[in-house]
């Protein structure tokens, strides 16, 4: 039998991990060929996660769990279920049941007919607002057009299943600011996607905020791309290139309107273009510095508190 790990980050998930094993345990109930097992990570949460999951484990040998010593964030807990999977297959999934356990079964069959990695196609039901749509949307795109990975729009969930070969490539990834939707894109290996409409939450509340998403987006973009620094340099050279004709029409005016105060205009044009020189060289500087700073941080993405296998 070919044995399937599901990965579950779960913080302040105590009133939705016993309805997702229940409604995974279903779906396997109709798969006679596959056996699964459901890796629980608990992301320092701070209602009765930890409590259920450990009750969960000693009534179903399937739940295995990790505990992490805080809060590391959504995609150090899905690394970390990656890292302690051994399965044929790895399917990552929320644990707040708006990723659709019924979706299983298709995702196998893709990867029984020959595909490595198994991504979901997002859409919104009506009820979403549609600024939760558009920024999500317009998020995608920027990053799509800023660094060198190319994300399907709607194909950033981590709703996926990766094969075992891919799974271990993940592994090896030693990245400090992880990005995995952008990290799987990257990697390659033969890809599919799946649509599905995501759920309502059963229970509990999102921690995803405005800021967070923020930060999201800003990790994603800077973990695939230094256009952003590149960036700097070009407005260092536009801020230069507009300071200096400006001002030179200012001067041939002051000269002409016999308004010009003596000196204040070569000292004005000498600030003026040695500072934006100087945002030209610090953008430079900034491009080595980025990849430099990328390089040298060797800190765990995450520290394990307690697990059970």
């Amino acid at each position: 039998m070919k044995k399937i790990s599901i990965v579950i980050p779960a913080y302040n998930e105590g009133g939705n991990v016993a309805l997702i094993h229940e409604k995974i345990k279903e779906v396997f109930t109709g798969l006679k060929n596959y056996d699964f097992e459901i890796i629980f990570v608990n992301d320092g949460s701070r209602d009765d996660t930890q409590q259920r999951l450990e009750e969960l484990s000693q009534q179903f040998e399937e739940v295995k769990f990790i505990e992490f010593s805080r809060n590391f964030g959504h995609q150090p807990a899905v690394k970390a279920g990656m890292d302690n999977a051994h399965g044929n297959a790895v399917i990552s999934m929320d644990g707040d049941l708006q990723h659709p356990p019924e979706l299983i079964p298709q995702m196998i069959k893709k990867w029984e007919e020959g595909y490595d990695v198994v991504f979901t196609i997002r859409t919104y039901p009506k009820q979403i607002s549609w600024f939760k749509r558009k920024t999500s949307d317009f998020f995608y795109k920027l990053l799509s057009s800023l660094s060198d990975v190319n994300l399907t729009k709607g194909g950033g969930s981590d709703f996926r299943l990766l094969d075992a070969n891919a799974v271990q490539v993940m592994r090896d990834f030693k990245e400090d600011d992880l990005f995995l939707r952008g990290l799987t894109s990257w990697m390659g290996f033969k890809q599919t996607g799946i649509d599905f409409v995501a759920a309502e939450r059963i229970a509990g509340e999102s921690s995803y905020n405005i800021r967070k998403m923020l930060t999201f987006a800003f990790t994603g973009i800077t973990a695939f791309s230094v256009k952003p620094l590149y960036i700097a340099a070009y407005l260092g050279f536009l801020f230069s290139g507009l300071s200096v004709l400006g001002y030179i029409g200012y001067v041939i005016y002051a000269f002409a309107a016999h308004t010009e105060i003596s000196g204040w205009a070569s000292l004005i044009m000498t600030i003026v273009f040695f500072g934006g020189l100087q945002l030209i060289i610090m953008g430079i500087i900034g491009i080595y510095l980025g990849k430099i700073f990328k390089q040298v941080k060797e800190r765990p993405n995450y520290i394990v508190k307690n697990k059970n296998f």
